[in-house]
């Protein structure tokens, strides 16, 4: 159990990374990821020194299997998809990349973050959901978020593995005998005096996920997650949820925000200024404008009391739908109607605004420059 989505992808990326290290000795790692997948990727590109190569969507908004297969080398240790993705709320094609992932014998991760206590009680309800777990082919490792749609206190997630020999790297690599006599000989060494470096090279080739410190003043130290101490009442108000819950809950809460999803994009195709981005396949739905500029209308739903998310590539916003949108929906859809009307009557940005921000971002040619303006942002407010 983990902290939340981005560290259950962290541990999920290192783990494929050492794991394919153990298994082809790879030493130069590459992943290659769609660029709807969530920024977790790159975080954990830089803290494990992985190269990231990221390939553009495709007119379904779904991870592109074919520009993701042409960029697969000798040195790629991991695809992704997502179920579904944050942006547009869209299932990537998870059997087409289990497939590829099982053919060149390569790790791939399935980011079920927002989709794992969705998309299960949705096919249930007979939603026609795609396969998207470890009943597909090649998929080796998956993360959920227990504290968004499970209803857990925040900081709640989980990382899963397809075995343990993905979760504990090496161990299929050494054989019963041969791990007995590689413990005779550390403890033999180890009395010796002897055994600091080669207990060392023995046992990090194994760990894989695990953090294990022997040589330690402290004492004996092991540890499955970036966060050394870890707040048990968190792990405890998850199980508390689940099991008030339970899957009738789960089934119910479901049914109401997959309803409420249908209504809202039905609502947005009534609004002729708007379209919905791609065809949505949960409850994350985001929509754009050929005729007014998206950020204006944020911004007037902003001063309304609506706060929804800015994205790109196209410019357009996404609203996350939930328990809390059932009864409020119409209401929703009628300041959205407002806003766009009066963005098309009076377009320009409005005081403390943050469209012009979007917008000159977005057309920025130099996102290393875009980059650092955000850096100095956060670094200006912490």
């Amino acid at each position: 159990m983990t902290s939340g989505g981005t560290e259950s992808i962290l541990l999920a990326v290192k783990t494929s990374r050492d794991y394919m290290k153990a298994k082809r000795g790879i030493t130069r790692p590459e992943m290659i990821i769609p660029e709807s997948a969530h920024s977790a990727y790159d975080k954990a590109a830089q803290y494990f020194n992985i190269k990231l190569l990221r390939v553009p969507v495709n007119k379904e908004f779904q991870a592109d299997v074919k520009g993701i297969r042409r960029r697969i080398n000798k040195n790629t240790i991991l695809i992704v998809g997502s179920a579904p993705g944050f942006p547009h709320g869209i299932i990537d094609p998870i059997e087409e990349l289990g497939e590829l992932a099982s053919s060149f014998g390569i790790c791939f991760h399935v980011d079920l973050c927002l989709g794992g206590f969705v998309l299960p009680f949705a096919r249930k309800l007979g939603y026609p959901i795609p396969p998207f777990d470890f009943s597909v082919e090649g998929v080796t490792s998956i993360s959920v978020d227990v504290h968004k749609y499970g209803l857990a206190p925040k900081g709640t997630s989980v990382v899963l593995y397809r075995n343990h020999d993905i979760r504990k790297v090496g161990v299929r690599a050494v054989s019963h005998q041969a791990a007995v006599q590689i413990c005779v000989q550390v403890l033999n060494n180890c009395f010796s005096q002897k055994c600091v470096a080669f207990e060392n090279s023995v046992f990090n080739s194994i760990i894989g996920i695990w953090i294990a410190v022997t040589e330690w003043s402290g004492g004996l130290y092991v540890s499955p997650t970036i966060a050394g101490s870890r707040p048990g009442a968190l792990i405890a108000g998850a199980w508390a949820a689940m099991i008030s819950l339970g899957q009738e809950g789960y089934l119910n809460n479901t049914r109401e925000t997959m309803e409420v999803s249908k209504k809202l994009q039905r609502g947005i195709k009534d609004i002729p200024e708007l379209f919905v981005i791609g065809r949505p396949d949960m409850t994350i739905v985001a929509f754009g404008s050929n005729v007014v500029d998206i950020f204006e209308v944020n911004d007037i739903l902003s001063s309304k009391g609506w706060h929804l998310n800015a994205l790109q590539r196209p410019n357009s916003i996404h609203i996350c739908l939930t328990l809390q949108h059932v009864t409020i929906l119409e209401d929703f859809l009628k300041d959205l109607k407002e806003s766009v009307q009066t963005v098309k009557q009076n377009p320009g940005p409005i005081n403390g605004g943050l469209a012009p921000i979007y917008g000159a971002a977005g057309k920025m040619p130099d996102r290393g420059m875009v980059g650092e303006l955000l850096v100095n942002f956060m670094d200006g407010t912490c």
